[in-house]
Formats: C-alpha cells, sequence, structure tokens
C-alpha cells in the first residue's frame, strides 16, 4: 500500500486524487489517503443535492457544496473531521467486502483505547452511536472505498447545514443527532487535537507501507480533474432527478409562494402564488423562466431583466429569494 500525502483541505481536490489514483497514477496498485477539508457538504451521487441542503445557510456559511461519486447519504465535514479512502486495482474479491477496509481503522482506533465497532453494513459506532459512515464505487478492475471520520466536528452546524432554518426543527434536530452521532474526541482517555490524531492513526496504518508525495505534475492534473468534473455546476447540480420545491415569504407587496419544477438542474415548469397584485405579463415571466438553469446567477439575469415592477411591491432580488 501506498500514501499518497496531500494537505489540500479542498474536498474537490481529494476527490479528483481519487479519481486520478484510480485512472491514472502508475506508481503502485493500491493506495491510502487521509485528508480533511474546510467545511463541505458532500452530496451522495444519486441525490437531489438542493432537497438535501440548507442552500441559504451554506451560502452564508460559505460552506463548500460537491457532489460524490459514491452512493449514500449527504454528509458534512469540516476541519475537525477526517476523511480516508483505500483506492485498490485489480481488487479481487475484496472489491465486496467492507470489513477488509474499516477493520483497519477499527484496530488503529482500539490502539489508542476507542471502543469503535462496525454497525450494519458500512457504519462504525461506539456505544451504538454514530462516527462514520462509508461508501464504495465500483469498476471491473478498481475499487474505491472512503469513509469519514467525526473527530471534533461542529454538530450544529452539521444539523442547520442539512435542516430547513425554522428553529425548533434545528433544535429537535441537534438533539436528536446527539443522541444518534458521536465525535471520537468524546472517547478519548488522553485529549488529542485534530493533527495529533491524524498522527496517531497514520503511525499506525501505514506500518511498512510507503509515501508518495505528489509531482507539481500529478498536482497540475488533479487540478485538471478537479476543473473538469467535481468543480462543474453540471456535476454537483445538474445531475439531479425531477423535483419539485415550494419556497414562500411575505413582503410588502404581499405573501408570494413560488412552485419550481425542475430537472436534470432546469426549470421546467414555474408557477407564482400569492396575495399580491400583478401585471398581466406574469404569465410571460413564468414562461421566460422555463428552460432557464436552476442557478442563482441564472435566474438573477432573467428576472433584472424581465421581473422589475411585474409584482407590486416585490423586487426581482425578493422573487429570487423565494426560487433558489
Amino acid at each position: 500500500m501506498i500514501y499518497l500525502k496531500f494537505d489540500s483541505m479542498d474536498a474537490k481536490m481529494n476527490f479528483a486524487l481519487e479519481k486520478y489514483a484510480m485512472d491514472e497514477l502508475s506508481v503502485g496498485k493500491e493506495y491510502f489517503m487521509f485528508w480533511r477539508t474546510r467545511p463541505t457538504l458532500m452530496v451522495g451521487r444519486y441525490q437531489n443535492t438542493l432537497r438535501e441542503i440548507n442552500m441559504p445557510f451554506a451560502k452564508e456559511r460559505s460552506i463548500d457544496i460537491v457532489r460524490r461519486v459514491t452512493g449514500g447519504g449527504t454528509i458534512y465535514t469540516d476541519e475537525n473531521g477526517w476523511q480516508f479512502s483505500f483506492i485498490v486495482r485489480e481488487p479481487g474479491q475484496r472489491r465486496i467486502d467492507f470489513d477488509i477496509f474499516t477493520q483497519p481503522i477499527l484496530d488503529a482506533l482500539h490502539s489508542i483505547g476507542v471502543p469503535a465497532e462496525k454497525s450494519g453494513r458500512n457504519d462504525l459506532v461506539i456505544g451504538g452511536r454514530k462516527f462514520s459512515g462509508n461508501a464504495q464505487y465500483l469498476r471491473s478492475n478498481v475499487v474505491l472505498h472512503h469513509g469519514s471520520l467525526l473527530f471534533n466536528t461542529d454538530l450544529e452546524t452539521l444539523v442547520r447545514a442539512l435542516s430547513v432554518g425554522n428553529e425548533k426543527i434545528v433544535s429537535k434536530g441537534i438533539a436528536s443527532v446527539r443522541q444518534r452521532v458521536t465525535n471520537i474526541a468524546e472517547h478519548l482517555s488522553t485529549p488529542m487535537t485534530s493533527l495529533e490524531f491524524r498522527d496517531v492513526m497514520l503511525s499506525f496504518l501505514l506500518r511498512g507501507a510507503d509515501t508518495y508525495e505528489l509531482t507539481p505534475q500529478d498536482i497540475a492534473r488533479v487540478t485538471e480533474i478537479r476543473q473538469a468534473q467535481f468543480d462543474t455546476w453540471e456535476w454537483n447540480f445538474g445531475r439531479d432527478p425531477a423535483f419539485n420545491i415550494t419556497k414562500e415569504a411575505r413582503f410588502a407587496g404581499g405573501k408570494l409562494s413560488v412552485q419550481s419544477f425542475v430537472e436534470n438542474g432546469v426549470i421546467t415548469d414555474i408557477r407564482f402564488y400569492g396575495d399580491f397584485f400583478a401585471r398581466e405579463d406574469l404569465e410571460r415571466l413564468q414562461q421566460r423562466l422555463i428552460g432557464c438553469p436552476y442557478r442563482e446567477d441564472d435566474l438573477r439575469a432573467v428576472l433584472h431583466a424581465e421581473a422589475e415592477g411585474v409584482i407590486y411591491g416585490i423586487t426581482p432580488d425578493e422573487i429570487l429569494s423565494c426560487i433558489i
């Protein structure tokens, strides 16, 4: 096994490195990564991004959003959590076995006195409370297995980033998460920082492993992969299946409710409801929005060109807030 040493806290770069290791890197057949991110929402490959996250909160907190190549649910990560990745070419029977990838993590945690265990197919728990989820991406000749480790992650931000902004729901969500989820730091006999935890884990996991530091050429290629896939709107949002979303608010001009039907990241139908007053060309505005990407900049451009004064007392930016 070869440890890929890479200190980027950009999840998109790390996902790009996984892909690079799967497809192009030729210094070995088995690779391992241990990495962390700035605050990030990682969406499962087959999920509706906009349904899974609290977009206003994510924007307010500058939380990154990226879709994984693996399935599963959306997770929140930050600089006090860790991710691990195993990339194995020609995996043989190991390609369908979660245990062979999670057991080394459990053994490393046991070495520092953390009573972790596996639960179900792909979760790791302490005292029945989850601290790690795992996922796999399989091809005929390669397996990618990656997992998350909550070390001292901000659980309140986790809940708010994944929940609607209703304070009662958020409060109940935080309480519920604290009952079902735990941070590894809570179970250490000797406190340690996030970086100290990384060093302890690597000292156990890398016994006998070689370390490979990416060259400038490697990093340039990883950056290209990031830009071509993981940094694109089409990958992160445009693959969403058809869905509808309703948002509403009250403004000086009255209550506005907007129902948007979106498929593959594009508005296929949209309807405005409320107790507002509008000009007859509201219908034309709705037609103009059909076919528009469900993306803030595109919608703002249409609304600023077409919506000024259409709804009395409600500005184009206020309309936008009820769409996205």
